[in-house]
């Protein structure tokens, strides 16, 4: 048996601006991460840092299939996929997986942690893009005051 982190949100945008959400840094830095060293691109890589952590994540062998998905590899080496698919009334849902792992202790802490972190991101993506509301925002300050004890 293998593990695989699953989950799907449905945002209230175009396609479009579903997508340029993802792979543009100036929009991703306002509801997921804090930095990065360029936009998503087939065949580039990138570095992440997120603001409650102090170390850099990689995120290499992106695809990109324009308003389809995205899929890179990045922390454990692990394949993120992402899907979108339109909707009815400018909508999109945005599908989420990564994986996958062998079934053990460790790795079923790993899908619960991180099908629990790809949720938050599409909330602060859906509360972003449809509300310009930052819902990662001082989220996660507790986790850098925890770190750095």
């Amino acid at each position: 048996m293998r593990l695989e982190s699953n989950t799907s949100l449905q945002i209230q945008k175009p396609i479009e601006e579903v997508s340029e959400g993802i792979v543009n840094p100036a929009k991703m830095t306002m509801y997921f991460i804090s930095e990065s060293s360029g936009p998503l691109k087939s065949g580039k890589e990138v570095i992440w840092k997120f603001p409650e952590f102090s170390d850099q994540f990689p995120v290499k062998e992106i695809k990109i299939e324009t308003n389809r998905s995205i899929s890179f590899v990045w922390d454990s080496e692990t394949v993120v996929n992402i899907t979108l698919e339109r909707m009815t009334g400018k909508s999109t849902l945005v599908r989420v997986s990564e994986g996958s792992k062998e079934l053990n202790e460790t790795n079923l802490k790993w899908v619960l942690e991180n099908t629990a972190g790809w949720a938050n991101f599409l909330a602060c993506m859906k509360a972003y893009l449809e509300y310009g509301v930052q819902l990662r925002k001082g989220a996660y300050d507790f986790m850098r005051k925890k770190l750095n004890d």
